[in-house]
């Protein structure tokens, strides 16, 4: 006989991704409010230069001893931290930040998908359930104007950007513990400003006017970006991914209460749609633990000698 229970218990790595969770939620509104301003990639150049310079600045000691696998680990992660805000934040400019953010939670039962497409491993019957309720939540969430089969210009950009985010995921829980927190973060920090400065040039973005709305949210995110990175990393190294990614779902959930404090307001399907997809991320990712029967005591041998 087994028995079938949940556990809740909370470590302070657990606590501290909530804390960034509740934090990370209400940076949509504040990127939302930087792209009046400024175009995508400029803005995630000039945040992520600013989380790099400020993890650099407390690094200066250890940074001497990088090697090239923290320098490989910190260009890959960087790559797609990179692709995944910007593109995020492209989405920003036509979709509401409340939207934004339950899309973004794709990233989630993207990851077993992209496992299975990337590397061969098959998802379980969990993970396929939660793969089915979330792009059916996508449908009613991102659908224009109750059209349920059709996706605008902005959530298809964010829908990228959640693979991006996926394949991130996937790569810090493939480097944790093998490498340096702190080096690796500046390395792929100063990786996803250059990749996003270097983007301009193709899109045909120019630089905007730096004016002190636009500087101030760039470095108040900026650092605030080098705080969630740092914990991420520092973080996995004792979460698993699948609690981490569970911890993660909070962060549509604060950003549609963020929003609807700023006056947005979702129709009814839309925020059945986002229910359905945080929903598909918990089905995706938590698991029931089975509690093993304990193995009977031997029997004493009778007269056994002392």
């Amino acid at each position: 006989m087994s028995s079938s229970r949940y556990a809740f218990s909370i470590k302070p790595q657990e606590a501290l991704l909530i804390l960034i969770t509740m934090f990370w939620g209400g940076t949509f509104l504040a990127v939302q409010y930087a792209v009046t301003m400024s175009g995508p990639f400029f803005f995630v150049g000039l945040r992520f230069a600013t989380a790099a310079l400020a993890v650099a600045l407390l690094s200066l000691t250890i940074l001497r001893n990088i090697t090239w696998r923290e320098v490989k680990a910190g260009v890959m992660i960087g790559v797609s931290i990179a692709l995944g805000y910007s593109l995020q934040t492209w989405g920003l400019q036509s979709i509401p930040s409340s939207k934004s953010a339950f899309i973004t939670a794709m990233y989630v039962p993207l990851v077993p998908l992209l496992q299975w497409l990337c590397l061969g491993r098959m998802p379980g019957l969990m993970s396929c359930m939660g793969i089915v309720l979330a792009f059916t939540g996508l449908l009613l969430l991102a659908g224009p104007e109750g059209n349920l089969l059709s996706l605008g210009k902005g959530e298809l950009i964010t829908l990228a950007s959640a693979l991006a985010i996926a394949a991130e995921i996937i790569l810090i829980s493939a480097w944790a513990g093998k490498v340096d927190v702190r080096r690796v973060t500046v390395v792929q920090l100063l990786t996803a400003s250059v990749v996003s400065f270097c983007a301009m040039f193709p899109s045909g973005e120019s630089v905007p006017p730096l004016s002190p709305g636009l500087v101030l949210v760039a470095l108040g995110l900026g650092i605030f970006s080098a705080i969630i990175q740092v914990v991420m990393n520092w973080a996995q190294r004792s979460v698993s991914p699948t609690r981490a990614t569970v911890i993660y779902t909070g962060e549509p959930v604060w950003a549609g209460v963020f929003g609807r404090l700023a006056g947005e307001r979702l129709p009814l399907l839309a925020l059945l749609g986002g229910a359905l997809i945080v929903l598909g991320v918990l089905v995706s990712e938590l698991k029931l633990k089975k509690k093993k029967a304990p193995l009977p005591a031997p029997e004493k041998r009778l007269n056994q000698e002392p």
